[in-house]
């Protein structure tokens, strides 16, 4: 049998080289060309001319980095934290707001025109909020360097795997963004500081903040009355995770607080776990939830299906305004939770299923043999191929699909366009993550 050796990567020149910036990449980097080649420059706008080191070589394309701005665009900006261009966690502070919204509608709707071959009739207005301290979730790594004083806490640095040496962040809340040093310098004193890889942390809208410690080994007495202390002192919620994420239980307090977030709008208050699935920017979900059930016109003459509905972010206030609405969601846990935040609020006009919206296979389920004249879907990143055709059957008057992908709505816009015979009504972006490339979006198909 003949063996093939592996591939040697290709050398990285060491020169850097002069290039002009033509376009911008979906992930947010700048395109140029040298020799008909594509070299794709991190911190790049469009017009500049920079001076770029390579970073890696590819059969196809290149990639680089900005040495030196040589002649700056309009838009950039200079950036607002000093980990800037290290850290991981950010990679568009150089450009400015309105024209990291603008990139990310055009993205969106080259990609709906290039992959699903479809164009919204109209482009809905961007929703914003502030861009700075609206990240209400995360994971942040932690791990020991003994060589930079102690533990690092924070995201990967950008082109490497070492964690950044943060002293803060700028788009965290400030409950967790201002309080990267204090967290640091606090497992530095622990005994199991080499022992503990992550901190998630969820901040609520009253503020109240849970941070889960993820601890391989049991800690000793002295790390728990120091968690405890710790917890004391700062305010909040610790929580440890000695294995999977159901051994995940409260250290101190021992009977915490739920944390809640709600939609004031539609008198909806949803309690969740601080592992749970919630949209990171408040703000933004408050808009996006209203905007969804005004674009599907929902009256209490309508039956409306929310396929993915996690813990009824989207199906509670539609409840609301809606006659009936079923809500599916794959995971069982998420729809007993999605259940009793029903019996919270008060809603008697809701309805959840587990199904594995994946599996292609959900047709014949009592709920899914119900007639709906309206679908919202709010997909995973693999977007909701799983289930476009039994959407498609039910032929729902309006269904607005909300997506953190912009390539699999386009391949899903495809389908119901194509051969479902809906009609791409609007599409627009919503910044659910500010300087970052991450790109949220919602569309409005409409039976023809």
């Amino acid at each position: 049998m003949a063996r093939h050796r592996a591939r040697r990567p290709a050398p990285v020149p060491q020169v850097p080289v002069e290039v002009v910036i033509d376009s911008l990449t979906h992930e947010g980097r700048g395109v140029a060309r040298l020799e008909g080649k594509a070299l794709f420059v991190d911190g790049a706008l469009p017009g500049e001319r920079v001076s770029a080191r390579y970073v890696a070589c590819h059969p196809r394309y290149d990639e680089a980095r900005v040495e030196q701005v040589l002649e700056a665009s309009p838009d950039r900006v200079e950036p607002r934290c000093p980990h800037y261009g290290v850290c991981g966690g950010c990679s568009l502070q150089h450009m400015s707001d309105a024209a990291q919204v603008y990139a990310k509608q055009q993205a969106v709707l080259e990609v709906l025109e290039h992959v699903g071959k479809v164009a919204p009739s109209r482009i809905l207005e961007p929703l914003q909020a502030s861009p700075w301290g609206y990240r209400r979730k995360a994971r942040l790594s932690a791990k020991h360097v003994p060589k930079k004083g102690g533990v690092l806490v924070g995201f990967r640095e950008r082109y490497s795997h070492y964690l950044a040496a943060l002293e803060a962040c700028q788009v965290l809340h400030p409950s967790v963004g201002e309080r990267i040093m204090v967290l640091r310098d606090f497992l530095t004193t622990l005994d199991a500081r080499d022992r503990i890889p992550q901190v998630e942390v969820a901040v609520d809208d009253e503020d109240r903040t849970a941070m889960v410690f993820r601890n391989l080994d049991t800690l000793s007495d002295g790390d728990v009355e120091r968690l405890k202390d710790f917890a004391v002192a700062q305010h909040v919620q610790v929580w440890l995770q000695p294995k999977g994420p159901d051994t995940v239980h409260s250290l101190y307090p021992e009977q915490p607080d739920p944390l809640v977030y709600g939609h004031p709008a539609f008198q909806v208050s949803i309690p969740f776990g601080p592992l749970d699935f919630v949209q990171v920017n408040r703000d933004i979900n408050r808009a996006m939830v209203p905007r969804a059930i005004e674009l599907l016109e929902v009256g209490p003459e309508h039956r409306v299906l929310d396929l993915f509905c996690g813990l009824g972010n989207f199906s509670l206030p539609l409840a609301r305004c809606a006659g009936q609405v079923v809500g599916v969601e794959g995971e069982a846990v998420m729809v007993a939770r999605a259940r009793d935040n029903a019996v919270h609020n008060g809603v008697s006009n809701a309805e959840f299923h587990a199904a594995d919206l994946a599996a292609n296979d959900v047709a014949n389920a009592p709920w899914a043999r119900a007639g709906f004249d309206r679908i919202l879907l709010d997909p995973p990143r693999a977007g909701a191929a799983g289930v476009m055709d039994l959407v498609g059957r039910l032929g729902a008057a309006r269904i607005v699909y909300v997506s953190c992908n912009p390539a699999t709505l386009a391949r899903d816009a495809e389908t119901l366009v194509h051969t479902h015979g809906y009609r791409l009504e609007a599409a627009g972006v919503m910044d659910m993550f500010p300087h970052t490339s991450h790109v949220e979006s919602m569309a409005l198909f409409v039976r023809e």
